[in-house]
């Protein structure tokens, strides 16, 4: 028989709930109702748009072992005989994620940066699941709820736990890596992302080292060499329990290096140096920002005594993630187009990446290069000047066409030229129209924008529009 991830007692023991009579061990847990499993613990989690407590009977429709919820709001359900009656439910799910913790006999790894936290936590996933049972954030599951139910979900068994956790303001972190509290501490980059919350960058790179004081004693500080805030990471590092501070880059410095970087249209290749030993690999998906990220892997697998040629060898099984570099090969009436989906979200340093793997996609000889790119958010008074400055990037990647979305794009394109901006609307939805119109076959589009700009709208657009492609594709990638 199975062992259930919850029994009664535990879940009594971690939370001091009331329990109804008829509630049962937890296979899982759950806060949303549309992905809840039957056997899931549901937790009525009270959002910014929604109340989870309104949705407690669609929990129990579809099986839910039990709902969490709040003492002021359980007089609702009189009746249900399914309900764990708790002062306030996202701190009891943090309870139970404390309680997972405490008796997890894994080694913990937790991941933050301003870019490529969710990659390189799914380079650590596909790695490390080749070693030992693993288990991982689901897409960006990085905040205040995200991690402690993360945790909630942790089976008894894991060997391997991989935490991402995420930020917009100073404080934030440190609650989160004292919950984790992980054995390996990685940050990827420190960038201007969230800047409008902080005086400086350097507030950003404080923030990012709080990561560093949920540690376990003697565990291991994985930080990026090459960034200019690595001293000032460092130092939080050191200020920590850690016991060493690994470093990865391209510098003559770092512990683990990239020698040479290839970036094809479909793939990356990297030769590198574990503490001076050589190493070359290939990892399943192109840009050199995650080539650099997956340095940190190696430093990551090195701390946990993990296998380096395996964890290498896995990376080769890398794929782009939906809304993360996603590739989906659009069928039209005369032949094929290469989306790129990059929508999820965007800072200067990811967009500037994109960029990069647009300019690396290998075009047929009437292919145009097609950026579709929408505002880049909580930039504060450096945002004209930042989008102003992604110019550089859309000529060096010979973008061919670009269509706009937002008021911060007006600084870029008062700095391109004429006939390379093809539209600049106010909102995402109307640029659908014209993007669809515009794409031609051996064409590259690549889209991306802040979260808020719902770049997805053309994404979907151009998928329902042109679906995929039935034929080998002209580009590569």
């Amino acid at each position: 028989m199975t062992t259930p991830l919850w029994t009664l007692e535990e879940i009594a023991a971690s939370t001091g709930a009331q329990i109804g009579e008829a509630v049962g061990s937890a296979s899982g847990a759950s806060i949303d109702t549309r992905t809840l499993k039957p056997g899931d613990l549901y937790f009525a989690i009270k959002g910014d748009v929604h109340d989870g407590h309104d949705f407690v009977p669609a929990a129990f429709e579809k099986g839910a072992a039990g709902a969490v919820v709040s003492g002021d709001k359980a007089p609702a359900f009189v009746g249900h005989n399914r309900l764990i009656v708790v002062p306030d439910v996202l701190e009891a799910m943090r309870q139970l994620g404390r309680t997972a913790r405490a008796r997890a006999k894994a080694k913990i790894v937790a991941i933050t940066g301003s870019v490529g936290k969710t990659g390189t936590k799914e380079a650590m996933r596909i790695a490390l699941s080749r070693q030992g049972r693993t288990h991982a954030s689901v897409a960006s599951y990085n905040n205040h709820w995200g991690v402690p139910l993360t945790l909630a979900r942790m089976p008894r068994e894991t060997e391997f736990g991989i935490f991402e956790i995420g930020m917009n303001h100073g404080g934030e972190i440190l609650p989160l890596t004292e919950m984790v509290r992980p054995h390996v501490a990685v940050v990827t980059t420190v960038e201007p992302v969230h800047i409008e919350f902080f005086r400086s960058i350097w507030g950003i790179a404080d923030a990012k080292g709080e990561i560093f004081f949920g540690l376990e004693p003697g565990g291991t500080a994985v930080i990026n060499r090459d960034n200019a805030y690595f001293e000032r990471l460092r130092a939080h590092a050191l200020a920590s329990d850690a016991g060493r501070v690994l470093t990865f880059g391209e510098g003559e410095g770092a512990d683990i290096r990239a020698e040479r970087i290839i970036v094809k249209p479909d793939l990356s290749i990297v030769e590198a140096r574990v503490f001076g030993q050589p190493l070359t690999y290939r990892i399943g998906t192109p840009g050199r920002h995650i080539a650099l990220n997956s340095l940190s892997v190696l430093a990551t697998a090195h701390a946990l005594g993990a296998d380096l040629a395996l964890t290498a060898l896995a990376l080769s099984d890398l794929k782009p993630p939906v809304g993360r570099g996603e590739r989906t090969v659009l069928a039209l009436k005369d032949g094929d187009a290469l989306l790129i989906d990059e929508s999820y979200n965007a800072n200067p340093a990811s967009m500037r990446a994109a960029l990069a793997n647009l300019g690396a996609v290998e075009l047929p000889r009437h292919g145009r290069r097609i950026a579709v790119l929408g505002d880049m958010k909580e930039l504060g008074e450096t945002g004209p000047a930042l989008h102003e400055g992604l110019a550089d990037a859309i000529e060096a990647n010979r973008v061919d066409q670009v269509f706009a979305a937002g008021a911060l794009m007006d600084n870029l394109v008062a700095k391109l030229p004429k006939a390379k901006v093809s539209a600049h609307v106010p909102s995402s939805a109307e640029l659908v129209d014209a993007v669809c119109a515009a794409v031609r076959p051996g064409d590259a589009v690549m889209v991306k924008g802040s979260l808020s700009m719902k770049m997805a709208l053309v994404v979907k657009a151009l998928k329902e529009r042109y679906g995929a492609g039935q034929n080998s594709h002209a580009l590569k990638g």
